[in-house]
């Protein structure tokens, strides 16, 4: 049996200077084109590489697939959500839901109080329901078509609706990452929701004060006609108070501890179901065929499941907002998962991103050293991992015994966790997070991670406290509350 080796520093950044120097290749040479498969290839050249590194560690095949196969694992629910995602968009087009849903905003919402409004309604949904994802395909989808036809621009709108609803999903007591972040801390769930006020509120706060300054920047004056796009809509498509049972159902299931993939299944099902009820006239168009309505409502309602679907109005403007791609659509992107994926397995399979952490610990000697050292580690995995759960895990169970020694009551790790591993996960493009909100909004990560203040000033906020000593919890305190 061939001895293992232990990395050292060399080996584990070998394969990361690969796949950043590939992956900076791919930007400069194909663009916004890069995550539609040479970003896919960099990561799996990328794994090779690490692989490589592995196999001269006395690491066998059979080893680093295992870790490959578990690593995939970890990310199979997303990427089945992606799916599901694809399918209840398509419906929800055809339904003339998400229409619905831009119809009425365009009555109620205006230029000034938009981005503001958008960041509010996105904390509320994902506060409630537990769920980033869920909230950006159902709620965000119509914001962003709103904020299209006031004429703002894509980026800032996404950002405003991204920055609310990883607010939710950081906060909620229903979200898998606030629990995973304590389990791994070693603290209880409410402990934790209590102790990351200090650091969320104060930046939801500063969040919500740029966009809403940003608002009233905003030049009005060549903003698109919204009556002509409202007219438009009107005029293609039924609109019914009714449609709005289908979202309301889909927002209560999950409210109510339902699963991510069966709630949005169903969602998906009741949208195709409205559709042939109501939007009998769009289901024709979709499926080219007159004469024969049952024929023709199965084939419409399998093409929004599962291909690209096209909406055609009087208005070419909002043509462009009435397309959906389907579960067909999401295929490129889960090819990028799971890129990202096996560039991880590979890389967790002999220890590489562990000697970096180790690292890193050294370095780590005052509570705000401590703490920024564990949201560095928690961006680095987000970056290398390309999965938010490895980016809240790993460091998780790195850290806890080094905040336990230097007497740290364990939700300060579980708060920066969150802090840092969670919101900047949607960040990276490669990332699970960052490519499924990308594809799902129709906007490159790069277009909107400018705009996305919540998540790029909660980092800060965690570290900027932990320097200042502000409201350190250490396990000599008697009061649990502070």
């Amino acid at each position: 049996m061939t001895e293992k080796k232990r990395p050292t520093l060399v080996h584990a950044f070998i394969p990361i200077a690969f796949l950043v120097a590939f992956l900076a290749i791919n930007v400069i040479i194909f663009g916004s084109g890069a995550t539609d498969g040479p970003n896919q290839m960099a990561l799996i050249f990328a794994a090779g590489v690490a692989g490589i590194v592995s196999w001269r560690l006395g690491y066998s095949w059979e080893e680093i697939e295992v870790s490959i196969v578990k690593s995939i694992s970890s990310a199979m629910g997303a990427m089945l959500i992606l799916l599901v995602i694809g399918s209840l968009s398509g419906a929800w087009l055809l339904s003339g839901i998400v229409p619905a849903m831009i119809y009425y905003g365009l009555k109620i919402l205006n230029p000034t109080i938009f981005l503001f409004a958008a960041c509010i309604v996105c904390c509320v949904v994902s506060l409630a329901t537990g769920s980033s994802w869920s909230t950006i395909a159902t709620v965000g989808i119509a914001l962003l078509g709103i904020g299209k036809t006031l004429g703002i621009h894509d980026g800032v709108v996404a950002g405003a609706i991204i920055s609310g609803a990883y607010f939710g999903d950081k906060m909620s007591p229903l979200s898998d990452t606030t629990n995973l972040a304590p389990a791994m801390a070693g603290t209880d769930l409410f402990t934790h929701v209590k102790y990351m006020i200090y650091t969320t509120v104060p930046t939801l706060v500063i969040t919500l004060l740029i966009f809403l300054v940003w608002g009233f920047q905003l030049d009005t004056t060549g903003t698109t006609d919204t009556a002509t796009v409202v007219t438009a809509i009107d005029n293609a498509f039924n609109l019914n108070p009714l449609l709005f049972i289908v979202p309301a159902l889909v927002l209560l299931m999950i409210v109510r501890k339902v699963p991510a993939i069966p709630a949005l299944l169903v969602g998906a099902v009741l949208g195709g179901i409205f559709a042939i009820i109501f939007q009998p006239q769009i289901v024709q168009q979709v499926s080219g065929i007159n004469n024969d309505p049952v024929k023709s409502a199965f084939i419409a309602v399998m093409k929004s499941f599962s291909m690209d679907v096209s909406i055609v109005t009087e208005n070419q403007m909002i043509n462009g907002l009435l397309t959906s791609g389907g579960m067909a659509g999401m295929l490129n992107t889960i090819w990028l998962i799971l890129g990202a994926m096996i560039f991880g397995g590979v890389m967790e399979s002999c220890g590489l991103l562990k000697r970096i952490v180790e690292e890193i610990i050294k370095w780590a000697h005052s509570t705000g050293s401590l703490v920024a050292s564990t949201a560095v580690t928690s961006i680095f995995f987000n970056l290398t991992a390309g999965d938010q759960y490895m980016a809240i895990a790993v460091p998780g169970r790195m850290f806890a015994e080094t905040y336990r020694k230097r007497g740290y009551k364990p939700e300060l790790l579980s708060r920066t966790l969150e802090d840092a591993g969670t919101v900047t996960s949607v960040l990276v493009p490669w990332n699970t997070c960052g490519a499924t909100q990308s594809k799902v909004l129709g906007i490159s990560t790069w277009a909107y991670a400018p705009y996305c203040f919540f998540c790029i000033i909660s980092p800060m906020m965690t570290v900027l406290q932990a320097y200042l000593n502000f409201k350190i919890r250490r396990l000599d305190d008697k009061d649990p509350i502070q």
